[in-house]
């Protein structure tokens, strides 16, 4: 295919303070088999010379530009201003973020996804966390899903397949559409993003590993999992879009299931010795969803957890004492962050 046939892709990357990793994240763009592309690096204040690394590239290359912020903006507002500087002619739109890249195919494989499929308005695929591939669990000959069959997947089954923004691959007319596209409120914006636009468009899969994520450890993924973000972020979905995707029993079921498991979770976390910008930050969510804090349900959940530890103490101790020591393994931690960092906290 040649460049002139090929669709349009935006690529933007919200960056502030990502000077270590930010030339290979440019570098890996430049990489790609791809070559219709733009690529517009958004600097939200940055004082570490990030915006001076994106200028030798834009210098170099017609197709990259540097944005840069006039106020610094809080994590998912950056991520919103940067998806408002996609091409009026783009096609398609790729995050990726500042500490992270993408392998040389990605362009191209999850075009050919998109073009093949017409109804698909994301594309996801395999991608590498750290040292471990993500994103699994569909079956090899599964390229193309009906929106509403994935959402359900995910809420009844745990199928977990949207990864963040940085494995996805957007049609450009559902970012246009939907202003601001993350919901500025959800740390979580992104999956709830995918709720939002799959109700009426399909999903489409790459069965290849094409994005890298970086881990690390003073990331918003690492504070979102020291928060246990993931139990308010699910709770918000199934309050919000349940309803376009299970029945009223599966709704109701589901949401008294995690319910109680979200309590649990915070019965556990009274022996964590958390402190109080967690406790308020659980308050104001369970309040929010309309479920209400009760400290009550706080103490059956630590009576809960105890009564479960009790049947194996030798490895309900050891797993807590990893978790306040922060070196549990992943199987061992809440359900993964799924919104990587950008802002004020950096990845």
């Amino acid at each position: 295919m040649s460049n002139a046939s090929q669709p349009l892709v935006s690529i933007v990357t919200p960056v502030y303070n990502g000077a270590e990793y930010l030339a290979e994240c440019v570098e890996s763009i430049l990489a790609q088999t791809y070559a219709n592309w733009d690529y517009t690096i958004v600097d939200n204040c940055s004082t570490d010379g990030s915006a001076d690394i994106a200028r030798r590239f834009a210098a170099k290359d017609r197709r990259v530009k540097l944005i840069q912020n006039r106020r610094f903006l809080r994590v998912i507002p950056n991520h919103n201003a940067a998806f408002r500087q996609i091409s009026p002619a783009s096609k398609y739109c790729k995050v990726v973020f500042a500490d992270d890249w993408i392998f040389p195919e990605c362009l191209e494989r999850m075009v050919a996804a998109a073009e093949a499929h017409p109804s698909a308005g994301i594309v996801g695929a395999y991608t590498l966390e750290g040292n471990h591939v993500t994103c699994d669990g569909l079956p090899y000959h599964s390229t193309l899903i009906p929106g509403v069959e994935i959402c359900r997947k995910h809420l009844l089954e745990r199928l977990y397949v949207f990864g963040s923004a940085n494995s996805l691959l957007y049609r450009a007319d559902l970012i246009r559409n939907r202003d601001p596209f993350f919901n500025e409120t959800n740390i979580h914006a992104d999956t709830e993003a995918c709720f939002a636009v799959l109700s009426s468009c399909d999903f489409a899969f790459v069965h290849q590993v094409l994005t890298f994520t970086r881990v690390r450890p003073h990331s918003l993924t690492a504070i979102s999992l020291g928060l246990q973000t993931h139990f308010a972020g699910m709770l918000h979905i199934l309050i919000t879009h349940g309803p376009q995707y299970l029945t009223s029993d599966e709704l109701r079921t589901n949401i008294d299931r995690l319910t109680s498991t979200y309590y649990r979770s915070l019965g556990k976390s009274l022996l964590l010795g958390r402190d109080k910008s967690f406790w308020n930050y659980h308050r104001d969510k369970l309040t929010e969803a309309g479920v209400g804090f009760s400290r009550f349900r706080v103490a059956t959940g630590l009576l809960a957890y105890l009564g479960a530890a009790l049947l194996n103490p030798g490895a309900s101790l050891g797993k807590l004492l990893r978790i306040r020591s922060g070196v549990a393994s992943p199987a061992e931690r809440p359900e993964p962050s799924i919104f990587p960092s950008q802002g004020e906290i950096v990845k």
